[in-house]
């Protein structure tokens, strides 16, 4: 085969897709870190469904359609660094083959060499063993084999093997992977996509993409011999491996039609229908906690259903009246245009508490988000749009997120959008309590960058696998504590790891400790925390504050 015209490559992009989707689960658990906020794999699935969705919904397909839905696609629903790095590998192919009727191989070299340099510029600090990496020998080996084959799928299982082999190096580049025992996650991303694309192409019948996958309607309940429709949310517990939610997923597919588990941001959502829901119930609870469950019986009868309450029925004189009413009410005024606001606000948050903070720092507009669950590009230019101001400052408060709001505030060409560099709650909180409202955007920029280095960050989560990080042993289960530097405590027990990281923090500088204490702390354990943070240090102002965050069980601010 030595060219391919745009139907070949939408089945090509559909299959990566599947390809990659599939696999979200393992590249999630390709974490450095041993945190239950694994999310590479869902972040950039959900980048390329974002694309796939428009690829589906194409009317007429041809190159430039095609180009365009990918393209738009993945930039609008790019979500973490990952996601980003990824829609523009994406967008810098595209760029080369829009115009074009078929590909062949020099025309894809071409191709990949843009998506390679388009990538690279969008990181302002590219790091190597990385998808960049993976991305760059992928486009390497392209030139080699451009003068050897203009067979396609020659070509394309030659970059793909390249890209394996630069994937299996990237512990070779990174310490901290080969520390962790692990391969870079993004590359692994990559590579799914690119394996699934060749599978397709060589025959393979792998199926591809469909609008069900894309999330485009709910799936409706098989029709089914059993009896009860189930739908849940579920907590993982902290020792919760993926080899027990596997086993997990094939009970339910024992027990009844249907079955489905997949994760949802930091949690599981689950559906089946079955005669036992009992069972179903006992063996999500071995696995973690249900935040929400509905179950309803298939076979109820309609005339069973609660009757339609009878409508009341108005009598003449009220018709009339309210006829004569509607007649007789004048055109309500059209409501004036308030004008737009020097300075407005937009941050990202997660927790009810912290979201609270944030309002009475008077942000504009609040983006859920944060680790498990990073916004979509699209996400965060809705709320700018949202926020009627000449200029909108953005805080990410999450290093993860920085990329998708730079990669939105180059979208938006309506107003000023200035990101300020926030990379945790604590920052965002900081920056916001230096913003000066009558000052210059430029003047308060200047403001918050200079708050940013007096502020210190750490949370409190818990390991779900074994490791080894900087020389530190962790163990399932143990309790850490993360600082702007890494990992600084690994105890038994949540108010030990506190401890020990807040000693790793402070300094003769130090002058206040924040808490801000996660869904999973009662107030009670909090406020006895918080009592003895006071007591050890009586020096310090400390401050307790409830946050509601999910994930992580405090996350203290040092200032």
């Amino acid at each position: 085969m030595n060219t391919i015209d745009a139907a070949i490559l939408s089945k090509m992009f559909l299959a990566g897709a599947k390809a990659l989707e599939a696999d979200k689960e393992h590249i999630n658990e390709l974490n450095v870190f041993p945190v239950p906020d694994g999310d590479t794999g869902t972040n950039m699935s959900m980048t390329v469904l974002s694309a796939a969705k428009e690829v589906l919904a194409i009317d007429h397909l041809e190159m430039r359609t095609l180009c365009k839905a990918i393209s738009s696609g993945s930039l609008r629903g790019a979500r973490g660094n990952s996601g980003v790095i990824l829609s523009q590998l994406l967008r810098g192919f595209t760029k080369v083959i829009k115009t074009e009727e078929t590909l062949s191989v020099d025309i894809l070299c071409e191709a990949a060499q843009r998506a390679v340099e388009t990538a690279y510029k969008a990181v302002m600090q590219p790091k190597e063993g990385t998808i960049l990496t993976v991305a760059r020998a992928g486009a390497d080996k392209a030139i080699e084999l451009a003068d050897e084959t203009e067979d396609i799928e020659v070509y394309l299982k030659g970059v793909l093997e390249a890209c394996e082999e630069a994937l299996a190096q990237t512990p070779e580049l990174l310490p901290v992977l080969k520390e962790a025992g692990v391969v870079d996650s993004g590359g692994q991303g990559l590579c799914r996509i690119l394996s699934g694309a060749y599978a397709f192409l060589s025959g393979e019948d792998t199926g591809l993409l469909s609008d069900a996958s894309c999330g485009e309607k709910k799936e409706e309940a098989p029709s089914s011999r059993f009896t009860y429709r189930m739908e849940f949310s579920m907590r993982p517990a902290p020792y919760n491996s993926h080899e027990e939610r596997k086993k997990l997923r094939e009970f339910m597919k024992s027990m009844g039609d249907g079955a489905y588990l997949e994760k949802d941001g930091a949690f599981y959502t689950g559906r089946l229908v079955t005669d036992d829901p009992g069972r179903i119930i006992t063996s999500v609870l071995r696995n973690g906690s249900i935040e929400t469950i509905e179950i309803v019986n298939t076979r109820r009868k309609e005339s069973d259903a609660e009757p339609e309450k009878p409508q009341q029925k108005e009598s003449d004189g009220e018709a009339g009246q309210s006829k004569a009413s509607q007649t007789e009410a004048p055109a309500p005024a059209e409501p004036k245009a308030t004008p737009p606001k020097e300075i407005g606000i937009v941050a990202v948050s997660i927790g009810e508490g912290i979201n609270q903070i944030f309002r009475d720092l008077g942000v504009d507009a609040l983006i859920e988000g944060g680790q498990t669950m990073n916004p979509s590009t699209e996400d965060i230019m809705k709320a700018i749009a949202s926020v009627n101001a000449k200029t909108v400052f953005v805080l990410p408060n999450n290093k993860n997120i920085v990329l998708s709001v730079e990669q939105a505030a180059g979208l938006v060409s309506d107003k000023g959008v200035i990101v300020v560099p926030t990379k945790t709650i604590s920052q965002g909180v900081s920056a916001l309590i230096s913003f000066v409202p009558g000052d210059s955007p430029e003047e308060n920029l200047e403001h918050m960058k200079e708050e940013l280095a007096l502020v210190k960050s750490g949370e409190i989560t818990y390991a779900v696998r074994d490791t080894t990080i900087d020389g530190r042993s962790i163990a399932a289960g143990d309790y850490m504590g993360i600082t702007d530097v890494g990992i600084v405590s690994v105890e038994k027990q949540i108010d030990a790891t506190l401890l020990s990281m807040l000693s790793a923090m402070l300094d003769e500088d130090s002058a206040l400790i924040t808490l801000y204490y996660g869904q999973d702390v009662k107030e009670e354990e909090a406020q006895k925390l918080f009592e003895t943070v006071q007591q050890t240090y009586p020096d310090l102002e400390v401050e307790l504050q409830e946050g509601g965050q999910p994930v992580y069980y405090y996350i203290v601010s040092v200032e």
